[in-house]
């Protein structure tokens, strides 16, 4: 049976099978990164589980869950939590993008009214599923304070009044945030997947584009990838040898991409603003949770740069090399998928833009802001139970760094490329083109 664009029956098959075959997997992911990071076992039995896990994949889909909690009159809290899972995130998309793109394959043109005829079913299936995913994501957890060894302190009698009041914690999803981001979400991953696809047809009035937008572009997603593919090849390292598997391997499956594009954007000189305070933190690194932790014990703003980390451990200079000869091969790639006529500036250009405009969406995405605080009768945070862990990334500082190596990268690239040519390739405009074959 074909699965040509076109007909609505057939596009709303396909748009259901992209939709399932994505959350599917980012639950997939989610829930075994909850699983090793210990979630089954926290109270509230499955039905807890099945909230966060219903969390995590509305906040991986771009949604937006907020924290609140409740201590009675006698106390008050205040709770944030904006984090993306990227691994979960990566997942879905890569998933979506190839489940979206594979009705669209061996046609030469994609007519535009077919292909919207495919996307609207995608993006409206999507929103209805992400909207019924919110509705699970909502749970409340009790606060348990313990008790002081020193009887009759104030610490001790905070202890009682507490839990009179058994404050808890708890997360709900907000609605309208969810559904706007998770709009913007699956609208950039199609986009996305035509951009980077270079057997999927476009319309009639976008092919000329193709040659200067989707070698790039291809190039950028395969940069970003090969990030993920170190990350996980070292954290695999890592669990073999230092143990603590299961809170390797949890981060490895809920957020490998937040530290392995931090550490390309660290590694082509980019820089992040943040602290940690209190008992919570960063599982991994450590060498970043301790940059984070170095002003003035976690209360001033620390810079995560490549010097900072190198303070803490001189491997982080390796960050530099991994990152020109990465950028240097993307730009191979991008050239060698390039029509042959393409000049040194095009090839700077159009690296440069697309490598800022790389960074300009994967870097965002690297936001951390965690808060829990608890205070009693309005004086103050007990310091055993509040805690901060901030990172913000200097977004424009990085774009523009991004934009610069593109520029150097793109040419150096196109000439380690010019003996490289794929087959079949056609020059631009008869450029360089050589005389018509004879016979």
């Amino acid at each position: 049976m074909s699965t040509s664009p076109g007909n609505p029956a057939r596009d709303v098959a396909s748009a259901l099978l992209t939709v399932v075959a994505g959350f599917l997997a980012m639950g997939v992911v989610a829930g075994l990164g909850l699983w090793a990071a210990g979630a089954t076992d926290l109270p509230g039995g499955a039905g807890a589980f099945t909230a966060v896990l219903a969390a995590v994949v509305v906040m991986a889909a771009g949604g937006q869950v907020g924290l609140a909690g409740s201590a009675g009159d006698l106390a008050g809290t205040r709770a944030e939590l904006t984090a993306m899972p990227l691994s979960v995130t990566l997942v879905g998309a890569l998933v979506a993008g190839c489940c979206f793109l594979r009705p669209l394959r061996h046609h030469a043109v994609a007519r535009g009214r077919a292909l919207l005829s495919l996307a609207v079913p995608t993006v409206v299936l999507w929103l209805l599923a992400l909207a019924g995913l919110s509705a699970l994501a909502r749970h409340d957890f009790p606060i348990s304070v313990g008790g002081s060894q020193d009887t009759g302190s104030l610490g001790d009698l905070f202890n009682e009044l507490l839990n009179a009041v058994n404050p808890t914690v708890g997360f709900r999803t907000d609605l309208g945030p969810t559904l706007f981001y998770g709009l913007l979400w699956i609208l950039g991953v199609l986009v996305v997947a035509l951009l980077v696809s270079r057997a999927t047809p476009l319309p009639a009035r976008l092919v000329r584009h193709h040659q200067a937008v989707r070698p790039a572009a291809s190039a950028m997603l395969l940069l970003v990838l090969a990030y993920v593919a170190i990350g996980l090849v070292i954290g695999i390292v890592v669990a073999a040898t230092k143990g603590h598997v299961a809170q390797t391997l949890a981060v490895l499956l809920l957020g490998l991409p937040n530290v392995s594009w931090l550490a390309l954007g660290v590694g082509i000189g980019g820089s992040w603003q943040g602290r940690a305070e209190g008992p919570f933190g960063l599982p991994m690194p450590q060498i970043l949770d301790d940059v984070l932790r170095g002003g003035n014990g976690g209360k001033d703003l620390s810079t995560v740069d490549l010097s900072a980390l190198a303070s803490y451990d001189s491997r982080a200079w390796w960050l530099l090399p991994v990152a020109a000869v990465l950028v240097l091969a993307a730009a191979f790639v991008a050239a060698v998928r390039s029509p042959a006529g393409t000049r040194l500036w095009q090839h700077a250009l159009r690296l440069g833009i697309a490598f800022a405009v790389t960074m300009l969406v994967i870097v965002p995405l690297t936001l951390v802001e965690a808060r829990f605080g608890l205070s009693v009768i309005g004086i103050g945070d007990l310091s055993s139970l509040g805690g901060e862990v901030l990172l913000r990334p200097d977004v424009w500082r990085t774009v523009g760094l991004a934009l610069l190596w593109g520029l150097v990268a793109g040419p150096l690239g196109a000439l380690l490329a010019h003996p490289v040519r794929c087959r079949g390739e056609v020059p631009v405009r008869g450029e360089d083109a050589g005389p018509p074959p004879r016979g």
